[in-house]
């Protein structure tokens, strides 16, 4: 019995070992499939530190490198404020591209800081709001000519078991639309051009998305309508370097319940302000960023860096829009080469606003 305990032993070594350094080194043929599980830590101003187990995905229709890489990720957390969920996110891909899915899906208790609607909105929250979410966003697309696709989009959020916890620092204030939980189903079209080749890490290409969803207070709690719209550039400069450019639109009308309003903030857009810090009916932001991937070190071929900075602005209405009520963000980060063979890098990344700083920690870039 203690020889074949030692053999076990032995052999689950070997096999973590074989295991890190297949993730490590992504020895694989580029065109088979690649399916990853592996233990994660996260950081973000609204979750502070995640503990997690993510999955990863990534393979090439009928193992064609002239297809595009497709990839569907998972991501089970919890966090040091109480937050935990499940989120699922993919974005695939059909032979020669002539159907495209791309969504997500995220299951979570998530306790968030409320500060108001509104780009004034005071810097201090006035209160914390737990409640339990479900949030589906699907989009399928069929290819009308080469990278430009057209379909339906479906997008279902519940917000359940909703309390308002006021901060005790925080004046008397009105409770939002939405404050005692809703469930909204929208459904609409959508118009994208993308030639993007690999999603995960875009070397050279384009993302646009136009799209339109109704709420219809048939089949949800509030009625109200949305105009999305999404612009990426992305541009090589040099052997490695590329910018990159991104500029969001969101435009809702009719009852919008707060959890649905536009939001200015978060890992992607506007890094460096916790998710939600500016919400309201409008939002438009636009980013820039630097990536050297990878960094001309000599020593090593992974390690890369990136430098961005963001503006945008929230407004209830266009007659009261002001190009004079805008915020900034701005920093930079590090970059590892996590599957060189994909092209695909983690990243750490420190932004600075006008009201503080915060740095992120995930697998992928911001946009």
């Amino acid at each position: 019995m203690i020889l074949i305990f030692f053999s076990s032993q032995a052999h689950s070594q070997s096999f973590l070992k074989r295991y890190i350094n297949n993730i490590v080194n992504d020895s694989s043929n580029i065109s088979r499939p690649q399916f990853l599980v592996y233990p994660t830590l996260a950081y973000a101003p609204e979750t502070s530190w995640e503990i997690g187990l993510s999955s990863l995905w990534v393979y090439y229709a009928k193992q064609d490198t002239a297809n595009r890489l497709s990839e569907i990720s998972g991501f089970t957390f919890l966090t040091l404020e109480n937050q935990y969920g499940l989120w699922f996110d993919h974005a695939i891909y059909s032979d020669q591209s002539k159907w495209f899915f791309l969504g997500r899906i995220r299951l979570q208790s998530f306790p968030l800081k409320y500060h108001g609607i509104g780009i004034d909105s005071p810097e201090d929250y006035l209160a914390l709001v737990d409640a339990n979410q479900i949030m589906i966003k699907e989009r399928v697309l069929r290819q009308l000519r080469p990278n430009l696709f057209f379909g339906i989009e479906a997008d279902f959020q519940r917000m359940s078991k909703v309390e308002f916890k006021p901060s005790p620092e925080a004046p008397p204030f009105d409770l939002p639309l939405g404050y005692e939980g809703s469930t909204n189903i929208g459904l609409g079209v959508g118009l994208v051009y993308d030639d993007r080749h690999n999603v995960l890490n875009v070397r050279k290409g384009n993302f646009g998305e136009l799209a339109y969803l109704r709420y219809s207070p048939a089949i949800s709690t509030f009625g109200f309508n949305a105009v999305l719209m999404d612009t990426r550039i992305f541009r090589p400069v040099g052997k490695n370097s590329v910018f990159a450019w991104q500029a969001i639109g969101q435009f809702f009308s009719g009852d919008v319940p707060f959890n649905q309003l536009a939001l200015l903030g978060g890992d992607s857009m506007m890094r460096g302000y916790y998710l939600g810090r500016f919400r309201d009916k409008n939002q438009i932001a636009t980013q820039a960023e630097f990536r050297m991937l990878p960094l001309p070190l000599g020593f090593s071929k992974r390690i890369g860096a990136a430098a961005f900075a963001g503006t945008g602005t929230v407004f209830p209405d266009f007659s009261l829009a002001s190009i004079n009520k805008v915020v900034w963000s701005a920093g930079g980060g590090l970059r590892f080469l996590l599957f060189p063979k994909k092209d695909i890098y983690t990243r750490l990344d420190v932004a600075f606003t006008q009201e503080g700083s915060g740095f992120y920690l995930f697998i992928g870039e911001a946009f």
